[in-house]
């Protein structure tokens, strides 16, 4: 009956699908499609046991961003002070790119660079002028007024300066020496050629003696205070290099940044009301050494990952392209009265000894098994140097008997992990070793053999530059950050931390510290967001 009301279409429709299914049936199809929709179950099943390891994400060129509140900050809501502008800092993570130069958009750093293509600017009415005056005012008033004679180099001020501190520290026993020291500099002054430096270097070492600055180092602890207004963020991004201009005729703290910036904040130039921050953009990668030429102050050298060594000359207001090398600076030191030789470390353990003047290497030496973070020179013998590197130890070295293929240390400290850090005190006669084992080394004695391990926490992570130890104005106390945003102050003597230093005016870790080497009690201390701390003692300028 059913099939009888079924209209002429739907029965061909089901004579079709009756011989479409005799069709399958006799190709076998269905039977494969239902073997291999098992097959496919079981596969899945069977994957599922397996732990698969996901793929490493790879970092935006660009990280997000991670804005602050001024509360968050520590700062009061109309607070403008030091710090720069929130367009020009907005937190660790912003890229150098967030800075604008004065030149061209992105200076060419395959050269020389001048000062005008490297200056950020942060507003239209901001200038380095103040900055380059202040630097050459000091290097005037160090040359003893030399400066002014326009036919003088540095090299010629350097050697003229140096035979006067020479003559006038002589006895008058020593008359003869002071004669032959006066014909040396009248036969320089007669000479068509003193712009060689060749020559100014070889009548340096040859007359000139290390001149000794008596500094009463005793400060009393809690005296030393922080306030508001020596508090600056100086740069964007972590700080890794941090130090005093050596000059007693300034306050001015300099630094470097994991950007390739580095910055100057001249603290007397507030005075004027100005805020005294200065940034150049002078490297592509994260900053490891600001070295100032001792005997021309106009002169400062900076190192970095880059594999670059730029020499900042403030008289000619260009950064001078010194060393470019396949593999990353970690260090840059300078030994004492030899001013144009450098020291750095390069690569995975390598010492490289740079003539300046030459722009060639004197001495390649693979010191370590792991990258040097840290050279330092004894005051009292400046033939002996410190290296601390990752591969956790520091060593102590003769340069006078150090054989450049297979050299032999004079002293090997031990850490149980990466050494930070390694510093001479004041008096040469002990070393202060940092290590990510936790612990502060003291390593004292004739030969350096005696040793104590004092316990702190030095776990900074990853977003934090690690904590470095630095001896204060004399070899009483040791200064080094904590995690809890203090200064701990550690004993040699005692062998303990005696004291913390903390202020509600710190909003972040201080990782990086410098003493300033003329102006006892006066601490810088830098943090991994751009901020520079100056702590200071006694009736200071900077008043509430």
């Amino acid at each position: 009956m059913a099939s009888e009301q079924l209209t002429e279409y739907e029965r061909k429709r089901l004579q079709n699908i009756k011989r479409n299914d005799e069709v399958l049936a006799s190709l076998k199809i269905l039977s494969k499609a239902s073997d291999l929709s098992a097959a496919a179950k079981r596969q899945k099943v069977e994957t599922k046991s397996y732990k698969l390891t996901p793929q490493k994400k790879v970092k935006s060129e660009t990280p997000v961003v991670i804005r602050q509140s001024l509360r968050t900050r520590g700062m009061p809501p109309d607070f403008k002070g030091l710090a720069l502008s929130d367009d020009f800092v907005d937190s660790d993570n912003k890229t150098s790119k967030s800075v604008s130069f004065k030149g061209s958009s992105s200076p060419d750093m395959s050269g020389s660079i001048s000062f005008k293509n490297a200056y950020a600017e942060r507003s239209e009415s901001d200038s380095d002028r103040s900055l380059i005056d202040a630097i050459l005012g000091v290097a005037k008033q160090h040359h003893g007024g030399l400066v002014e004679e326009k036919s003088d180099t540095c090299s010629d001020i350097e050697i003229k300066s140096q035979v006067a501190v020479l003559v006038k520290q002589e006895s008058d026993e020593n008359l003869s020496e002071k004669c032959d020291s006066h014909d040396l500099v009248k036969e320089f002054d007669r000479s068509k050629t003193c712009e060689d430096e060749d020559y100014s270097s070889d009548l340096i070492n040859s007359v000139v003696k290390a001149e000794k600055t008596e500094l009463r180092s005793h400060v009393d602890l809690g005296s030393l205070i922080l306030k508001s207004n020596n508090i600056a963020r100086l740069m964007p991004g972590k700080i890794l290099v941090t130090k005093f201009f050596p000059s007693n005729d300034t306050r001015m703290v300099m630094a470097g940044n994991r950007y390739g910036n580095v910055g100057f904040w001249n603290l007397n130039a507030m005075q004027d009301e100005e805020d005294g921050i200065n940034l150049y953009h002078t490297h592509t990668g994260p900053i490891s050494g600001i070295v100032v030429q001792q005997s021309c102050l106009s002169k400062i050298f900076t190192s970095c990952y880059d594999g670059f060594i730029r020499l900042m000359d403030v008289e000619k207001e260009v950064f001078d392209l010194v060393h470019s090398g396949e593999y990353s600076i970690y260090s840059l030191s300078q030994q004492p009265n030899v001013a144009n030789t450098l020291y750095f470390s390069e690569g995975q353990g390598g010492l490289n000894i740079w003539d300046v003047r030459t722009k060639k290497s004197t001495t390649e030496s693979h010191l370590h098994n792991a990258r040097i973070n840290t050279i330092d020179f004894n005051s009292q013998n400046l033939s002996t140097m410190a290296t601390s590197s990752s591969d956790g130890t520091a060593c102590l070295w003769d340069l006078r008997s150090m054989n450049a293929h297979k050299p032999q240390p004079l002293k090997i400290a031990s850490h149980k992990k990466a050494v930070h850090a390694a510093y001479f005190s004041p008096s040469g006669s002990s070393l202060v070793t940092t290590s990510y084992d936790d612990t502060v080394g003291i390593w004292s004695g004739v030969n350096f053999e005696d040793a104590c391990m004092i316990e702190h926490y030095n776990q900074t992570g990853r977003w934090i530059s690690t904590f470095r130890a630095v001896w204060g104005w004399d070899d009483s106390y040791v200064f080094i950050g904590n995690m809890k945003r203090g200064v701990d102050i550690i004993s040699p003597a005692e062998r303990r931390t005696v004291m913390t230093l903390q202020s509600p005016h710190m909003s972040a870790i201080p990782c990086r510290f410098h003493t300033h080497p003329y102006e006892v009690g006066m601490l810088a201390g830098a943090t991994s967001g751009g901020q520079v701390y100056v702590w200071t003692t006694g009736q200071e300028y900077a008043e509430e």
